[in-house]
C-alpha cells in the first residue's frame, strides 16, 4: 500500500502562529504622537493668543482665526501622526518568512492603530478640558439667568437703570428741554411702563398696535414733544433696538459657521493624520527591513 506524500510547492511562505499585532510598538508610537500633538497644540495656542486682542479694532478677525486654526490642525496631525506611525513601524519586531505585501500591510496597519490610539488619548484629554469649559459655561448661563430675572423684577418695581432696556428707555423719555423737564415727570412709573412694554415686545417678537399707540402718547406727554416728534423718536429707538438684535443674531451666525468650519477641518485633519501614520509606518518598516549590517557585540 502506497501512502501519498503531500509536497509543499517551492516558494510557499510559512506563517507564524504568533499574533501579527505588536502592541508594544503601537503604544510607543501612540505616546510619541500624543506628546507631539500636545506640544504643537500649545505652540498653536500661544500663536493664537499673541494675535488676539481684547479690542474690536485690533487683532485678527474671527474668520482669520478659524482659517488659521484649521490649517494648524492639519499641520499638527501631519507631524504627530507621521512621527508616531514611523516609530510604530520602526520599533516593530522584524518578521521572517512573510510575504513582502503582507509585511507592507502589517506595517501600515500598525501605523494606523498607533494613530487611532493617540487620537483616543488626545480626545480623552480634550474631553476633560471641554467638560470643564461646559461647566464654566453652565455656571455663566445660570448667572446670566439670575441677572435677567433680577432685571425683570427691577423693571416691575420701576428701577429701569438696572435692566438691559434702560438706555432705550432713557432715549425715549429724554425731555425736549433738559433744563425744564415737564411737570410731574419725577416720581411716576413712566420708565417702568416703558421697560415692560419693550421687554414684552422683545419676548413676542413685535410690538402690538395698542402698545405702540400708548407708547407714542406716553413719550409725548413725558418729554413735552409733539405727537409727530414723539412718534419719530419712538421709531428711531425701536430701529436701534432692532439693529442691536440683528447684530447679536449676526454674531451668533458667524460663531455657528466658524464652529462648523473648524469641525469639518478637524475631521479632515484626522483623516489626513490616519493616512500619514500609515505611510510613516510603512517607511519605518522598510528602513527596518533594509538594514544589512549588524553592530558587533
Amino acid at each position: 500500500m502506497t501512502i501519498p506524500v503531500t509536497t509543499v510547492p517551492a516558494g510557499t511562505t510559512t506563517e507564524s502562529s504568533h499574533s501579527a499585532v505588536s502592541w508594544g510598538a503601537i503604544i510607543a508610537g501612540a505616546i510619541a504622537a500624543s506628546a507631539i500633538t500636545l506640544v504643537l497644540s500649545l505652540v498653536g495656542s500661544g500663536i493664537g493668543l499673541s494675535l488676539a486682542s481684547p479690542f474690536s479694532s485690533g487683532g485678527s478677525s474671527l474668520a482669520t482665526f478659524a482659517i488659521g486654526g484649521a490649517i494648524w490642525l492639519i499641520i499638527v496631525q501631519w507631524a504627530s501622526a507621521g512621527f508616531g506611525g514611523y516609530i510604530a513601524g520602526r520599533l516593530r519586531t522584524k518578521w521572517t518568512g512573510v510575504n513582502r505585501d503582507e509585511v507592507f500591510f502589517r506595517d501600515t496597519a500598525h501605523g494606523i492603530l498607533a494613530w487611532a490610539l493617540a487620537t483616543l488619548i488626545v480626545a480623552g484629554a480634550l474631553g476633560s478640558a471641554v467638560s470643564s469649559t461646559i461647566g464654566a459655561g453652565v455656571q455663566a448661563t445660570a448667572t446670566l439667568t439670575a441677572g435677567a430675572t433680577a432685571a425683570g423684577a427691577a423693571a416691575a418695581s420701576s428701577d429701569a437703570g438696572s435692566n438691559a432696556t434702560s438706555y432705550f428707555v432713557d432715549s425715549l423719555l429724554r425731555p425736549a428741554n433738559p433744563s425744564t423737564p415737564p411737570a410731574g415727570s419725577t416720581g411716576d412709573d413712566t420708565a417702568g411702563q416703558v421697560s415692560r412694554i419693550l421687554l414684552t415686545s422683545a419676548a413676542n417678537g413685535e410690538m402690538s398696535a395698542g402698545d405702540r399707540t400708548y407708547l407714542d402718547l406716553l413719550v409725548a406727554s413725558r418729554t413735552g414733544l409733539s405727537e409727530a416728534d414723539a412718534k419719530a423718536r419712538v421709531d428711531a429707538v425701536l430701529k436701534s433696538v432692532d439693529d442691536a438684535k440683528a447684530a447679536v443674531a449676526q454674531a451668533a451666525e458667524t460663531a455657528r459657521k466658524t464652529s462648523a468650519t473648524i469641525a469639518l477641518f478637524g475631521a479632515l485633519s484626522l483623516l489626513i493624520g490616519g493616512f500619514i501614520a500609515g505611510v510613516g509606518a510603512a517607511i519605518g518598516g522598510r528602513q527596518r527591513d533594509e538594514v544589512d549590517g549588524v553592530l558587533p557585540a
